[in-house]
């Protein structure tokens, strides 16, 4: 069974969202990382990028399958992992503290948009 952590915000299409002021770090989760297998390269975008809810922000590529990821809220880019880089199978290991980007969201009311852990739960069955 993934591994849901009860303090993060989630959004359909498995990306998970923590907030730190007005700063959002956004992964994928770790039922996306079972489903995905051995992930082999992750597509990120550049830093000053910016994006609207739900937006293609990059992409996931693993052994048998290539996923996009999805901004779970808008604003711009102020950080990329560049960790994944070197390691994108770190993502694998540890699909809550292998973080892909940090935002600067612009409009905080779209977290309403996103689902706690119990509705998470409940979408992955």
């Amino acid at each position: 069974m993934a591994k849901i952590k009860e303090d993060l915000k989630y959004s359909k299409e498995h990306e998970w969202i923590s907030i730190d002021g007005d700063i959002a770090t956004v992964g994928i989760t770790d039922f996306a990382q079972g489903e995905l297998g051995d992930i082999v390269y992750v597509d990120m975008p550049s830093e000053g990028d910016e994006f609207s809810q739900d937006e293609v922000f990059g992409s996931i590529e693993a052994v048998k399958t290539v996923s996009d990821l999805f901004i779970p809220i808008s604003g711009e880019i102020v950080e990329i992992n560049e960790s994944l880089e070197d390691a994108p199978e770190s993502i694998n290991s540890d699909a809550y503290s292998a973080w892909i980007v940090k935002v600067k969201m612009s409009n905080t009311s779209e977290l309403e948009h996103l689902l706690d852990a119990s509705a998470y739960k409940d979408i992955t069955g």
